[in-house]
């Protein structure tokens, strides 16, 4: 064997050496990867309530949670367009700001926004190689491998606190509150925006039940402001916030609105907190809830002004608070024929989309479209929309876990004889089949129909990504 050809097995050899001490040890070679390996988890792990896990993996992380601001919230519906104006308002007034939401409509990396864009796959490659071999020994300890949203959240905070470093983290609970793994974080302020019957068998079969659980991330001496208003809740998060001596700024207390003006363009209203007032405020998200989501935002800056120097800018609050955007929630995404689309996956959201039907939207025919997942209460949801419809189509979202299209539509076949509704419920179970059935169905009703589209946000990802952009979204938890 001549020299030269020693030399280049020697380093031949020495190439698969290396290759396959990285295989050894599992190094991701591409963002696409990560994410692989990261989504994989949720269908193998699942959902384990508890702080165990992400304890540990901060703390082998020498916990850079502790250098952040958070904004921490929590809720059954709105969190997501509360989070989105806070991050608005703020970053129209100069700050750096990172948005850590749940689940994603368009590709993972939506969950970790930094000044409205999404992390770089670089990074993302770059953050969840350095998670991997933390979690695999995570996962050899008492309380096993950590699950998906585990290592998610644990991506962010590495992100914002390793690479990003915004001035502010609007921060997003996954499930509940109390053992939900965001609440690793000590906020500035915390934020329940409401409590309804969402995840009950996780979080409790009562209203009460399911409200500990949110105000679970009350922190001592934190300000808290929240907009529910049932008695029986209310009297929770009262008794939560006393006890950790948490300032609380409550909805109909502390802080009110007044709705001025509403149409499918946006709507209008005024405001008045414990610190100042605001004659209109315009929002272009549509829907009284929004209003509500809004006034939450509000007085979440307010306090954060008055207490920790934020500066908000009158003029900048409401240019923000107009540009706001939130994908999936009463969207039009479609003009000809006209298509909503709206993530209604609960009782109240459902309630939600129903009041903003009748409140500003104008249609003579009605057709749904409407997927879900399993353990949700689903006739108190169908019990709102089923009236108002003149057809519905039953499908299924394309997910790992979903609700069978035929046991839905049976479902709503046996409320449909007790409360009317729909002349015809169409079952198909592919959601691309079934969106085509919708367009049909809008060609023949003429343009004083309306489609809607709602249910689960996963199906909401996919129906959005086909309609603007004609591929699949790779939405997830």
């Amino acid at each position: 064997m001549s020299e030269r050809q020693g030399s280049e097995r020697q380093d031949s050899e020495h190439e698969d050496s290396e290759r396959q001490g990285n295989e050894r040890q599992g190094e991701l070679r591409t963002a696409a990867e990560a994410v692989e390996w990261i989504t994989g988890l949720a269908p193998t792990i699942g959902i384990r309530p508890g702080l165990e896990r992400m304890e540990l993996l901060m703390e082998k992380l020498n916990n850079p949670q502790r250098r952040l601001k958070f904004i921490h919230v929590a809720g059954t519906n709105g969190k997501g367009s509360v989070c989105s104006y806070l991050e608005s308002v703020l970053r129209h007034n100069g700050y750096d700001v990172g948005m850590f939401t749940s689940p994603y409509i368009t590709s993972y990396a939506n969950r970790f926004m930094y000044n409205g864009e999404d992390i770089a796959d670089e990074t993302l490659l770059a953050l969840a190689n350095r998670l991997k071999p933390l979690a695999e020994e995570v996962a050899g300890t008492e309380w096993g491998p950590p699950t998906m949203f585990e290592i998610t959240t644990a991506i962010a905070i590495l992100y914002y606190a390793t690479v990003a470093f915004p001035d502010y983290v609007v921060w997003e609970t996954g499930l509940g509150g109390r053992l939900d793994v965001t609440n690793i974080v000590v906020p500035l302020i915390s934020v329940i925006t409401n409590v309804g019957h969402d995840h009950m068998d996780i979080l409790g079969s009562t209203l009460e039940e399911i409200a500990a659980e949110k105000a679970g991330i009350i922190k001592s001496g934190v300000p808290v402001v929240s907009a529910a208003s049932q008695p029986e809740v209310v009297e929770v998060i009262r008794k939560t916030a006393a006890a950790k001596k948490a300032t609380l700024y409550l909805l109909g207390e502390q802080f009110s609105y007044e709705r001025l003006f509403a149409s499918e363009q946006g709507q209008s209203f005024s405001f008045e907190g414990t610190f100042r007032q605001y004659d209109s405020l315009d929002i272009s998200l549509v829907g009284s809830h929004q209003v509500t989501n809004a006034a939450t935002a509000v007085m979440t800056l307010d306090v954060l002004r008055q207490f920790y120097a934020t500066m908000v800018d009158e003029e900048t609050l409401s240019e923000a608070l107009a540009n706001t955007r939130w994908p999936g929630r009463l969207e039009m995404a479609g003009t000809n024929p006209r298509i909503l689309l709206d993530g209604a996956h609960n009782p109240e959201g459902m309630a939600a989309l129903a009041d903003a039907l009748e409140d500003v939207y104008s249609f003579d025919t009605l057709n749904v479209m409407v997927a879900m997942m399993p353990n949700k209460n689903h006739d108190q949801s169908l019990k709102h929309i089923l009236p108002m419809a003149n057809s519905l189509i039953v499908t299924e979202p394309d997910f790992h876990r979903k609700m069978k299209a035929e046991d839905l539509a049976e479902l709503a076949e046996k409320l449909r004889s007790e409360l009317g509704g729909p002349r015809n419920i169409v079952v198909e179970p592919d959601w691309k089949k079934a969106l085509d059935l919708l367009g049909e169905m809008a060609e023949q009703g003429g343009e004083r129909t309306l489609s809607v589209v709602t249910g689960t946000l996963y199906l909401i990802a996919d129906v959005r990504s086909w309609l603007l952009h004609q591929t699949k979204s790779d939405k997830g938890w």
